[in-house]
Formats: C-alpha cells, sequence, structure tokens
C-alpha cells in the first residue's frame, strides 16, 4: 500500500507541475486561509482553552454574589465578612482569599514610581498553589510584608537576592521584602509588580462593605453548583454574627452566592466573545477556500475526464482513481500548511500588538507544538475537504466519452459545483452582516454624547508625600497651590481635580439617605466622588442648577455637596433638591447640603446610562474627614498634547519626591475605551473582505470554466442567430441563480448567528433590517460582477473558430 501511495504521489506530482497556475492559486488560497486559522487559534488556545499555571486550575473559582430585587449590579464582589465566614466554615473549600488591586508608590534609594500593586489576604499563595522562587511566604498574621515579582526584581534590583529582607517605602509606609515571586505568576493581571501582605481580623470588620473579588479553590470532586449552595447557607448567618443595619439583613435574605471558573473572570465576556468570533469568522474563511479549491479540483477532474475514462477502461479501478486524485490534494494542500505556518509566524506579532490592553496571557501567545499539531490537523481536514468530493467524482467516468472526442459541453448542469459556491456567499455574506453590525455599533459609539468633552484636555496624577499633609485643609492648599500653578502655564484656560478621572478609574459606590427616607432603611447606592477647582468647567460637564464648588471648599471643612441629574432624580423625583439634606447611611450624624446639580457622565464606558454621582469637595465636614492624597489633575488647553514636560518640572518643583503617572489626554482615553470594538471591527472587517474575495473568485472561476467548456455550444447559438447580448445574459443569469440561492441561505444563517454580536453591539439590533438588505444587495452585485467578466468573453466567441474545434 506505501508503495502504491508513493507512486501516485510521484504521478500527481508530475501533473500538478504541468499545471503550474492551479497549483499556485490552489496552495496560496489554503495557505491564507490557515494560516489565519493557526493564528487565531493560537490565541484562542493561548487565553481562553489552556489552563491557569496553577495547579488543578479547574479547582479554582471565582465567587461573588446576586441579590434579584435589590439595587445591586446582577454580579458584585462580596466583603471581609463573606470572606472570614466562608473561611472558617466552608466544607468544600481547600482555600479561599479575598485581594483588590491598584497602583501605589514604591521608592528604594535612587528610584520613586508608582506601580501596579495587589492587596491579597495571605492565604492566596497556598490556595492558588504557588511558592516565590527566592525568599519566604508571610506568616498568617503578617501585614507589613511583601512579595515582589520577577520582572520588578530583574528591572529594579538586577535580580540581587540580597533585596530579601530589605525595607522600601511601599503603599504609604516602610514594609520589608520577603521573597520573589516566579516568572510565571502574576495574578490578578499581567502587569502585577507586586504583591501587600495582609489579613482581616473579624473585630474590624464593618458588615456591607461590598465589592472585592474573591477566589476559592474547591476540593476534588466538587462541583460549583454545590460550592453555590453551600456559600449560600453560610452567607444567611452573617447578621447573626457580623450585625449590621436592618438593610443590610433584607440583602442578605435575597443574597445567592454566583461560583464561576477564574479564567473567565480574568478574560471578561467582551474579549472572550471578541475572540471566539474571530475564530469562527477565520473558521468560515476556511471553509470558504476549501470551497474554492475544491471547486477547482471539480473543474481540473472535468478537464481530464477523457484521460479518467481512458485509465477506467484499462482497467484502473475506482479505489486507484480515488487515490490518485487524494494523492492531488494532499500534495496542494502540505506546502499550503507549510506556507501558513510561515505567514501566521510573521503576521502574528503584528496581531498581538494591535491587540487592545487588558487580555490575560497575550504576552504568551506563540506557535507552540499544541498550534502547529493543530495546523496538521488542518491540513489534513483540507485535503479531505478539497479532494473526497472531486475524487468521488472523478472515480466513475462516463466510458461514452472516449467516443465524444473533444467536442464541447451541450450545457449540463454541475449541481456539486453550484453547491459550493452557494456555500460560500452564504458564508462570505454572514460575516459582511456581522462587520456592518460592528460598523454601525462603532459609528454610533463615537457620536455618543458622555456628558462630558474630550478635546484639548490634558489629565495626570501625582502622590506627594510630605510631613505636613496631615488633614484635609493641608491636602486642600497643596491641590489649590498646584492648580495655581498650572493655570499660569501658557495656554492653560482651566484646571481641576478629581478623584475619578472618567474612562480610566471607576467611581466608589455607597448608600445614601434623604430627610424623608426611613432612617433604618437601606437608602439609595449611588456613585461618589470627590472635585476641586474648575472641573465642571474644564470636562465640559453641565451645570443644570445651582453653582460649583468654591476654592474655600477646597480648604475649609463644610457639609456641601454636588449632585448628578440621574441623582437628584432617584433622591428627590418631584422636588427641588437645591438646599435639601442627605447623608451616608453609614454615618447617621453627617449631613450634606445639595448646592448644585450636574450633567449625568459615562464613567466606565460610553455603552453604559449616565451614573448617578454625589460629588464632594476636597474637604469634608471635618478637618480630618477627607484627604485626597492623589487626585486626577485636569488641564484645559488647546496644548494639551504637549505640556507632559513642563507639568512634570512644575511638580517637581512643589514635590520632588512624588512620581508623575496615569498622564493622558482624554482623546487618548476615549479612543483606548472604544479599542476592543474597534480591533474586532475592523479584524472582522478584514477577514469578511477576504471571504468576499475568494467567493467572488470562486464563482468568476466556475463560470470562466463553464464559458470554456461551453465554447462550441455557445458558437452554435451565435451562428444560429443568438445576439451578444443574449450570450451575456445567458451566462449571468446562470451565476445570479446561484448567487441569489447563497444569498437567501446566508440571510437565514445571518439570522440565526449574529445574535452571538450581541454582547459586542451598541444601539443596534443583531437583527438590523436595514444591514441586512444592504450587505445582501451588495453580495449580489459582487456576484453579478464576478458573473459578468466571463459572460463578457462569451459573447466575443467567434462562431467560425468555435465551430473548428473538433
Amino acid at each position: 500500500m506505501i508503495m502504491q501511495w508513493m507512486s501516485d504521489f510521484r504521478h500527481a506530482w508530475r501533473a500538478l507541475l504541468r499545471t503550474p497556475g492551479f497549483l499556485v492559486t490552489s496552495v496560496a488560497t489554503l495557505a491564507l486561509a490557515i494560516g489565519a486559522v493557526v493564528g487565531m487559534f493560537s490565541v484562542v488556545n493561548t487565553v481562553l482553552l489552556r489552563p491557569l499555571p496553577f495547579p488543578d486550575a479547574d479547582r479554582l473559582v471565582v465567587v461573588a454574589g446576586t441579590a434579584p430585587g435589590s439595587d445591586l449590579p446582577e454580579r458584585f464582589g462580596l466583603g471581609p465578612e463573606f470572606y472570614l465566614h466562608y473561611r472558617e466554615h466552608s466544607k468544600l473549600l481547600d482555600g479561599i482569599f479575598l485581594f483588590g488591586g491598584g497602583t501605589s508608590t514604591l521608592r528604594t534609594e535612587d528610584r520613586v514610581e508608582r506601580i501596579p500593586m495587589a492587596w491579597p489576604t495571605n492565604d492566596i499563595y497556598a490556595t492558588l498553589g504557588v511558592r516565590p522562587q527566592v525568599g519566604r511566604l508571610p506568616t498568617p498574621d503578617e501585614d507589613r510584608v511583601v512579595l515582589i515579582s520577577d520582572q520588578l526584581w530583574t528591572s529594579w534590583f538586577g535580580r540581587d537576592p540580597a533585596v530579601v529582607g530589605k525595607m522600601y517605602f511601599i503603599s504609604g509606609e516602610m514594609r520589608q521584602v520577603i521573597g520573589v515571586m516566579p516568572p510565571e505568576f502574576s495574578f490578578p493581571s499581567d502587569g502585577t509588580l507586586l504583591w501587600v501582605a495582609g489579613e482581616f481580623r473579624a473585630a474590624d470588620v464593618r458588615p456591607g462593605q461590598l465589592g472585592a473579588p474573591v477566589v476559592a479553590r474547591m476540593k476534588s470532586g466538587v462541583t460549583r453548583e454545590q460550592v453555590a449552595v453551600e456559600l449560600t447557607r453560610l452567607s444567611k448567618e452573617l447578621p447573626g454574627r457580623f450585625g449590621g443595619p436592618p438593610n443590610y439583613a433584607r440583602l442578605i435574605e435575597r443574597h445567592s452566592a454566583v461560583v464561576e471558573p477564574l479564567l473567565d473572570r480574568l478574560v471578561g465576556p467582551t474579549a472572550r466573545t471578541s475572540l471566539w468570533v474571530l475564530l469562527g469568522a477565520v473558521a468560515v474563511v476556511m471553509l470558504i477556500a476549501c470551497a474554492n479549491v475544491a471547486n477547482l479540483f471539480l473543474v481540473r477532474a472535468e478537464g481530464r475526464r477523457r484521460d479518467l475514462a481512458v485509465r477506467r477502461a484499462i482497467g484502473a479501478s475506482r479505489t486507484q482513481l480515488v487515490r490518485l486524485q487524494m494523492a492531488e490534494a494532499f500534495l496542494v494542500a502540505l506546502p499550503a500548511g507549510v506556507l501558513a505556518v510561515i505567514l501566521s509566524a510573521l503576521t502574528l506579532p503584528l496581531f498581538l500588538r494591535a491587540a487592545p490592553e487588558g487580555i490575560p496571557r497575550l504576552g504568551l501567545v506563540g506557535l507552540d507544538l499544541s498550534t502547529l499539531a493543530a495546523a496538521f490537523a488542518l491540513v489534513v481536514l483540507a485535503a479531505l475537504a478539497c479532494g473526497a468530493v472531486p475524487a468521488l467524482h472523478a472515480s466513475s467516468p462516463d466510458l461514452a466519452r472516449l467516443r465524444e472526442g473533444s467536442r464541447g459541453s451541450t450545457g449540463r448542469r454541475h449541481l456539486g459545483r453550484d453547491a459550493l459556491i452557494v456555500g460560500q456567499t452564504a458564508l462570505a455574506l454572514v460575516l459582511l452582516i456581522g462587520s456592518a453590525l460592528l460598523v454601525q455599533s462603532f459609528q454610533r459609539l463615537r457620536t455618543v454624547d458622555p456628558g462630558y468633552d474630550t478635546a484639548d484636555i490634558y489629565t495626570f496624577q501625582f502622590a506627594p508625600e510630605q510631613a505636613h499633609l496631615t488633614d484635609g485643609p493641608s491636602w486642600g492648599r497643596l491641590h489649590l497651590d498646584v492648580m495655581d500653578r498650572l493655570r499660569a502655564l501658557p495656554g492653560v484656560t482651566a484646571v481641576g481635580v478629581v478623584n475619578n478621572i472618567p474612562l480610566d478609574e471607576g467611581t466608589g459606590a455607597g448608600r445614601f439617605v434623604t430627610e424623608a427616607m426611613d432612617p433604618d432603611g437601606s437608602g439609595a447606592l449611588l456613585d461618589q466622588n470627590f472635585t476641586g477647582g474648575d472641573y465642571f468647567r474644564v470636562m465640559g460637564i453641565d451645570l443644570l442648577r445651582g453653582r460649583p464648588f468654591t476654592p474655600d471648599e477646597a480648604i475649609t471643612p463644610n457639609s456641601n455637596v454636588i449632585i448628578s441629574r440621574s441623582a437628584a432624580a432617584r433622591l428627590w423625583p418631584d422636588q427641588d433638591p437645591l438646599g435639601q439634606r442627605i447623608r451616608r447611611a453609614a454615618a447617621p450624624a453627617q449631613w450634606f447640603t445639595v448646592v448644585g446639580v450636574v450633567e449625568d457622565v459615562k464613567q466606565d464606558d460610553w455603552r453604559d446610562a449616565g451614573e448617578a454621582i454625589v460629588y464632594f469637595p476636597l474637604t469634608g465636614p471635618t478637618p480630618a474627614a477627607w484627604g485626597m492624597g492623589s487626585p486626577a489633575y485636569v488641564v484645559k488647553s488647546p496644548r494639551a498634547a504637549s505640556l507632559v514636560q513642563e507639568v512634570r518640572e512644575l511638580v517637581r518643583q512643589v514635590a520632588p519626591e512624588a512620581p508623575v503617572y496615569r498622564e493622558f489626554t482624554m482623546e487618548f482615553l476615549a479612543q483606548r475605551s472604544l479599542v476592543q470594538l474597534s480591533f474586532t471591527m475592523l479584524t472582522l472587517g478584514v477577514i469578511s473582505v477576504l471571504a468576499m474575495i475568494l467567493g467572488a473568485v470562486g464563482l468568476y472561476g466556475v463560470l470562466s470554466y463553464v464559458v470554456a467548456e461551453r465554447t462550441r455550444e455557445i458558437g452554435v447559438r451565435m451562428a444560429l442567430g443568438a445576439t451578444a447580448g443574449a450570450v451575456r445574459r445567458l451566462v449571468v443569469s446562470q451565476g445570479a441563480k446561484v448567487v441569489l440561492i447563497g444569498t437567501v441561505v446566508g440571510i437565514a444563517a445571518a439570522l440565526a448567528s449574529t445574535r452571538l454580536l450581541e454582547a459586542l453591539l451598541y444601539e443596534v439590533s443583531a437583527l438590523e433590517p436595514a444591514v441586512f438588505v444592504a450587505m445582501a444587495i451588495m453580495m449580489m452585485g459582487i456576484g453579478m460582477l464576478a458573473s459578468y467578466v466571463p459572460a463578457r468573453r462569451a459573447s466575443r466567441v467567434d462562431p467560425i473558430e468555435s465551430l473548428r474545434i473538433d
């Protein structure tokens, strides 16, 4: 059998070399498609399919909560009381920890920067199953020690083992480095450089401080559903153990535990949907490419029908003919696979550089053994898909063709070729519709009003650490001084500060109670922020009622607040909010008076509704009530993009010890917020165009062959009086029928598949009729154009020459 296959491969290779056009076209078509699938598979495999780098990673889960009927989000993080109670009483967990993350200051002898850090409880290392490569882990009660990442150890300390045991200023105080984590450890995100040890004690817990992520390790053989049931039961015991206000007990009554795989939470639903959509799109292109090459093989088999009939007549079996055709298919697919791997290796780095930030493990993507195995499997599948049907078709040639000589076709229909064109058209249309839906979403997002301006605004942060900054007024005076200095820079027209800048930081949330509300009730859950200077004017946030904060309110203890329009509507739906009083539900003695109402803003994402926010001034009702240590400055200037060096020099004069960080223009932040959708849109758009081109080329190739096959018939028609226009209509109508069927099938397929895009769409229905109609018309137009070129060639047939073929 091996010798027979080797002989067939030799014959097939010689036959392919006699038709270099067919060989190059087929190899190039498959190489592009296989290369796209291989590259996208390597990304999906690394990010979505490969287990996390922890022992028994499938047992790691994120524990969250849900409380239907409350005003909390559908999924919300938990508080320390949940973590402590679960850790002490769960029978189904092998470990659990709670963590937070953000940026804070790291200061060594010769360097100071704000770096990404995490603040996990000390159970994290045992729960994840990791140990430091140098040093030790924290003991259960340690809270003034840290572990650093391998990246930080390398870039800051030159991999010096002596760094373990030294003290550095980290996150507001002197802390000791006790260990260095291995290179593969970067939890909870790829950029985390340092982990601050810490622990909660039951006596310090304030029930109801929700929002923190909790990660647990399930015991072997336990399901997520079992854990959710147990944790829901345990949560009902929290009010009895920790107490809390009446609204907390009502919340716990509604609460149910939600247990999700840790990998799913780290990737996030938007990135997960985008990657699966793109992998599905390149798989569709692969199918179109295989259909194209299969059509070429069918055409090739038709052209060799006399040769195949001779082989069959002199004793070749059907198996031998099938084997010969499949040998050609494999000889086309194998070099295509090699070329595809080379293309993927060259283009994958470009794709990864264009990908949005925040997708975990993207830096680990590469052509590993699993990807190469997938490439080999695709080569085999492509060979079978391209060669099987033509091989079976060619294995039973009509021996009557031996009497036909070279006479042309009389218009036989080839249903196999037509079916492949229908499939190509349908698949290309599905991708075009999906791409058009994303384009429409992107355009609507670009024109949305977020409630603030993005043009000519520069934002930055710095973290002063000076001995006299001990209370709210001292912090306020420092920030007023810096704002005055910034206003003196050439071109600067206004300056303000805010604790959480839109599109870069989320706001905290709290419960607020009005004088008319039940004092024992839960109150209204609202976001909160802190501002000063000309923040609202710089950002273009409309002042609807009342006044902004005055400079005095940045340095004088006061009890005034400004609220957003949605907050006013929720707190006093039928009343004038000015002069009304509110307080935090957790602080019954501190009342705040509303002095202004501003427009809502989209804080985190332009897809979200405007947030209901309570804005506080820099200084609260007592000198120690608030100290904004590291606010975001917003600077209005036509020179926004070129202020970096001047601002750094100014900060160096005021606070030489303070690192400057998070330096952006608001236009950059706006573009960054759209990058996930724009990346998916552009990538899917390129794939759709490629699919459309392949579909058009496939239709063109088939019709060109049909014209060549029917040359004698066309010549006879023209000799009998058929006009050139009639011949063109004949050929175009043949192509149009196939494309029309493919368009109908494609619309039906799109109706079923575009729902997968709903998580990425904004104010656009997945079944948008205008998009479906427009893309269907475009597909028909392209099909007609691809049909017209061979039709025009057919109309130029010389009847005399065509009748001389025999």
